[in-house]
């Protein structure tokens, strides 16, 4: 899969999408490096994939809900703190978070060693908003917190200023 976009118009003969290592998009926030796995190109839509590296001691987003899509977490290696609502949740390797629409979250990697995570959006939406904040790093800036604001204002996502 390369940063093309696909049309979303059913194939005759669908095709088999496959992403080896090394390939895909690469969106880098950070400290975080974020491998697309599945844009929703393939799915008309309905899924995206992602495998996020969250290097040690990595803050993640503030808590924020999303309003069209469920967002899944599965945590490949290390450990990472989600916290829903004023809840937190270590999860280790093979722990699955699903979080639905309407549910405030966030995550991060408090420890000295790397964590890697998949991450599943359904639908596909959520996957521009990556982009879109990689091409303000990209315009030699730094992220502002209204840049991610107006982003997450985008793809119906807010954050969740009651638990701030």
């Amino acid at each position: 899969m390369t940063g093309e976009t696909k049309t979303s118009e059913p194939q005759a003969d669908p095709s088999v999408s496959v992403v080896r290592p090394g390939e895909g998009e690469t969106i880098v926030l950070g400290t975080t490096r974020m491998r697309v796995l599945e844009d929703g190109g393939n799915t008309q839509h309905r899924l995206a994939i992602t495998e996020s590296v969250l290097a040690p001691h990595t803050q993640g987003p503030p808590q924020h809900r999303h309003g069209r899509h469920d967002e899944g977490f599965y945590v490949l290696s290390g450990t990472v703190r989600f916290t829903v609502g004023d809840e937190d949740h270590d999860a280790t390797a093979g722990t699955l978070v699903m979080v639905p629409p309407g549910t405030p979250h966030t995550f991060a990697n408090l420890t000295d060693q790397p964590a890697v995570m998949l991450s599943t959006f359904t639908p596909h939406l959520y996957v521009q908003y990556f982009r879109d904040l990689q091409e303000v790093l990209a315009g030699g800036r730094p992220l502002t917190p209204q840049d991610n604001l107006d982003a997450m204002s985008r793809y119906a996502t807010q954050p969740a200023a009651d638990l701030a």
